[in-house]
């Protein structure tokens, strides 16, 4: 009870501190920092900070990678010569933590930009993890021109973070996470570079049905700016959310309160229902998808998202559509394995 008395007062202080930074909306750097990086989770909506059960917690909530992760089995019921039921039980398993994690997502942002993530965590023991990330955005080729209108050949510009992460489960269901990342900015011959920090916490509660996380990411500042004279702030976001496993069915809901300090705040639901093992369905929805309404007949489908996850023994393949209205569409594509 002392722990989560602890995370609702960290949620309500930086939540007034995110609210009060809204100044600068539009005006942090490295806005690809906030392009949800697991098929997963972003075919949920982006809802995962309270869930953060597998290796996607590198960039979601670090806490996750050695938050405990549960199998449900399901209930019972006999029935007596009436027509009696009774529930026999519903079994609670802990599922085992691989000692060697990996994922690689790739996909086609807005306008063609292209991105990837590769993430690799490694279980010291049953408490402890060690995580390594790659975060990469190509905005492609660009034509250069001269004052005077001349064609001067092609430029290109792209953004990377490398990042390293740590996480402890200190108490039977309570994690903690820690992450740091170098973060470059590259255009034609001129860059820019910062330092960013993740924190992340995750409090099961007592059943493991339910789970609270809070995850502070991008917390840092740029080292050199494109110019001397100016340095841009980091696109810092608080998100808070909150999953539940119900009982008797094989679904999994989550919810995020998600606080950007360089744009409104706002939710994101998700659901993961295991239509039959290994097959799981998802469907999501984020309140930031009135951000991109452009009365238009696709505004209905803004914000909304879906995806399904297939795992084969160590290995699960994730695919997730995300629509943004008339700006398009996203599609992620993510590998991962546990060995």
């Amino acid at each position: 009870m002392r722990n989560i008395t602890i995370i609702a007062a960290l949620i309500l202080v930086l939540f007034t501190g995110a609210y009060a930074g809204n100044s600068d909306a539009g005006k942090s750097a490295y806005s690809f920092l906030k392009i949800g990086v697991s098929a997963k989770a972003q075919a949920m909506g982006g809802a995962y900070a309270g869930l953060a059960d597998d290796i996607g917690g590198l960039y979601y909530n670090p806490a996750g990678l050695t938050a405990p992760s549960y199998i449900f089995a399901k209930t019972t019921v006999s029935y007596d010569e009436y027509g009696e039921g009774e529930e026999i039980h519903q079994e609670t398993q802990v599922k085992p933590v691989a000692p060697n994690r990996f994922m690689a997502t790739y996909l086609n942002y807005l306008l063609d930009f292209q991105s990837g993530y590769l993430g690799y965590v490694r279980s010291i023991d049953k408490k402890t993890a060690l995580g390594v990330s790659l975060n990469y955005q190509s905005y492609g080729s660009f034509k250069r021109f001269d004052r005077q209108g001349t064609e001067q050949g092609t430029f290109g510009a792209y953004d990377l973070a490398v990042g390293v992460a740590y996480s402890k489960n200190v108490m039977d269901r309570f994690s903690l996470g820690v992450g740091g990342k170098f973060i470059t900015e590259s255009i034609d011959n001129y860059n820019s570079h910062a330092l960013a920090f993740d924190l992340g916490v995750l409090y099961q509660l007592e059943g493991g049905r339910s789970s609270v996380g809070l995850a502070i990411t991008n917390l840092g500042a740029q080292l050199k700016g494109f110019s001397k004279s100016h340095k841009d702030p980091l696109p810092l976001v608080i998100d808070a959310g909150f999953a539940h496993h119900l009982r008797g069915l094989p679904l999994t809901a989550t919810a995020d309160l998600i606080m950007p300090t360089d744009n409104d705040i706002y939710l994101a639901l998700g659901g993961q229902f295991e239509a039959f093992s290994p097959f799981m369905i998802r469907l999501g929805w984020s309140s930031s998808g009135q951000d991109y309404k452009t009365n238009s007949d696709k505004d209905n489908i803004a914000g909304f998202s879906g995806g399904f996850g297939y795992n084969i023994r160590e290995y699960s393949f994730d695919y997730s559509y995300s629509s943004y209205a008339d700006l398009g569409n996203v599609h992620r594509l993510t590998l991962s394995a546990d060995f």
